[in-house]
Formats: structure tokens, C-alpha cells, sequence
């Protein structure tokens, strides 16, 4: 459990946890977690799994029409409401071809029709925010999940969102990163200069 000076750092907070993996229970949902078992039992906690909320093929129309008709609507509202409540954007992706997984990628490029949606005001309202990167890879070198942590870091930036940090686990099995002491520790410290900052 987080001290009482992270509680008090915290306070106020709400973190989404996006769960991008193609299957359940694996090792980045395990450090995903973990970390947030760390958090103070008042800062509000939503988990969603995007392989349950799957969205449509995503259409550039920027140029053609804006958003178009009623605006986003089912998972894509559902995932849209969720990203914009929240304080806190904790994405959790394993390393799928040195990037973010496919359920992933495909919320991230949404973004870009939620920003073509101008009544949304998405950008001004991601301003201020802070994104995580919790992530696993087979490889042993941690620096194969840069391009990743590049992705998510870049796409925070652009929005004007703050980096929280990031957690790279190494993983192929499930339950693999159990065994890892190392990467555990980390895990439970990922929040805590969060709460130093407040």
C-alpha cells in the first residue's frame, strides 16, 4: 500500500489502465497490477480491455467531411468518455513488431478523429494529463521497446500530456515476469513520483 504522503500527493486522481494485450492475465497485465495495487485506496481506478471494446477500422476524414454525423458512439464512446474523465493514462501494451499491440494502435489513431471532432475540444482537454507505459518484451536487451515507449511518450507530447513513466518488464510466458524481483520492484515504485509531485 502507498503512504501516506503518496495518499495525500494522489489525492484527487484518477487513473484508466488500457489493457492492449491479445490475451488476458499476461505478464503486462500482471506489472499493470501490481503497480496499482500501490495506489492509495481513494484514487478512483478504471480498467478497461480493449479487446473487448473493439473499435471499427479507423477512417482519415479530415479532409473530407470531419467526424461525421452522430460522433463516436458504442466502444468508441465508451472508450472516448474514459480517456477524457481521467487524470491518468496508464497504457498497457506488450511489445507486439517493436510497437504497441494492434487494439492499441488502433485507440491511438481514434484519437486523431476525436481531434478532427472540434466540439469535442479532445486536444484541450487531454492538456494537463499524464500518460504511463507499462510494457513487456522477450527480448533481454530493454532498449528493443523503445520505439513503444516512443510511440506513447511522442503522442503524449503532442497533446500536451506529461510523462509519468514507464515500466519495461521481460516476458514470454505468462507468469513469467513472477519470477522477476527486480522488475516487481519497479513496478510497485512506477506511481511514486506521482504522488512526490503533488
Amino acid at each position: 500500500m502507498a503512504d501516506a504522503g503518496a495518499a495525500q500527493g494522489l489525492e484527487g486522481r484518477s487513473f484508466l489502465f488500457l489493457l492492449g494485450s491479445a490475451r488476458t492475465d499476461g505478464n503486462t497485465e500482471t506489472l499493470a497490477r501490481r503497480a496499482a495495487e500501490q495506489l492509495p485506496a481513494g484514487v478512483e481506478q478504471r480498467w478497461l480491455r480493449l479487446s473487448e471494446l473493439p473499435l471499427p477500422a479507423f477512417e482519415d476524414r479530415r479532409h473530407g467531411g470531419g467526424h461525421g454525423g452522430e460522433g463516436p458512439a458504442g466502444n468508441e464512446r465508451t472508450l472516448l468518455d474514459a480517456t477524457l474523465e481521467a487524470t491518468d493514462l496508464v497504457v498497457a501494451s506488450p511489445l507486439y513488431w517493436y510497437s504497441v499491440s494492434a487494439a492499441t494502435k488502433l485507440y491511438l489513431d481514434h484519437w486523431a478523429g476525436w481531434l478532427n471532432a472540434r466540439e469535442l475540444h479532445f486536444r484541450d482537454r487531454m492538456r494537463g494529463k499524464t500518460m504511463w507505459a507499462v510494457t513487456t518484451t522477450s527480448h533481454e536487451d530493454a532498449a528493443k521497446a523503445d520505439p513503444l515507449l516512443g510511440t506513447l511518450r511522442l503522442s503524449a507530447d503532442y497533446m500536451g500530456m506529461s510523462w509519468g513513466g514507464a515500466l519495461v518488464g521481460h516476458g514470454n510466458r505468462p507468469g513469467d515476469v513472477e519470477g522477476d524481483a527486480d522488475v516487481l520492484r519497479d513496478a510497485e515504485a512506477l506511481f511514486r513520483p506521482a504522488a512526490r509531485a503533488e
